[in-house]
């Protein structure tokens, strides 16, 4: 796949805004928080002030036809943003740039930084890491009314997972998410723990780990031949 160009991506997101209401660019202004996150600017007006800075040289680089925007409208445009269609512009980046021996795909869920709001809570979500390319290639919200298991479902199923090797803690240690990664031509290591005894117990057996409660052995996927007790049985192996 060729490499896109982020300004490409950026330009897909489609403008909540009326015609009326649009004074810059919709792909100006994501141009230019995208540069101001990449600068280690945090906050809207850090980014705000990033364009007063540097002048017209970076406004008319990043496509403004007038004075960049203030603070304000840069709020009240993201906030109107499709964050699914936002979301799927930046996954078709990244993936265009996921070399063919990207090999590993990290899962784990986290919730956002800053996201709680009082009572509210966070946003809780769970992303694939490509370690070979240091980028997230796909993410899902986690809902408050399922968890990282089932929401690892939905996310093996929109992954390039071909050819490539899952890895994630014990929280994805189950026999659907297993299956999901084979039927989907990958493979997967896993981390079993203690409240899996049955488990754990037959990877000691099997494979000569320390029988030690501490410790943590692996779960992987299975080679060709027989899958007795693997992801299509009673349990991963």
């Amino acid at each position: 796949m060729t490499p896109l160009a982020l300004t490409d991506v950026l330009a897909d997101i489609p403008d909540p805004r009326g015609r009326n209401g649009r004074r810059h660019p919709l792909p100006a202004i994501l141009g230019l928080v995208a540069v101001g996150f990449l600068m280690g600017r945090k906050t809207l007006e850090g980014i705000a002030q990033l364009a007063r800075d540097h002048g017209p040289a970076l406004a008319h680089a990043l496509g403004f036809t007038r004075t960049p925007p203030p603070k304000s409208t840069l709020s009240r445009t993201l906030r109107r943003l499709d964050p699914d269609a936002v979301e799927a512009a930046l996954t078709r980046w990244v993936r265009s740039r996921l070399p063919a021996d990207a090999d590993v795909l990290s899962i784990d869920g986290k919730v956002a930084r800053g996201s709680r709001d009082g009572e509210v809570p966070g946003h809780h979500l769970l992303a694939a890491y490509a370690p070979r390319v240091e980028a997230v290639v796909g993410q899902v919200r986690v809902a408050a009314t399922t968890n990282e298991h089932k929401a690892a479902l939905r996310l093996l199923g929109v992954l390039p997972v071909a050819g490539r090797v899952v890895v994630g803690d014990a929280m994805f240690t189950h026999p659907d998410v297993c299956r999901a990664v084979r039927d989907a031509g990958g493979d997967y290591v896993l981390i079993v723990k203690g409240n899996q005894s049955e488990l754990r117990a037959d990877l000691v057996a099997a494979f000569g780990f320390e029988d030690d409660c501490r410790a943590a052995a692996a779960a992987f996927s299975p080679g060709p031949g027989p899958r007795t007790g693997r992801p299509g049985g009673d349990h991963p192996g």
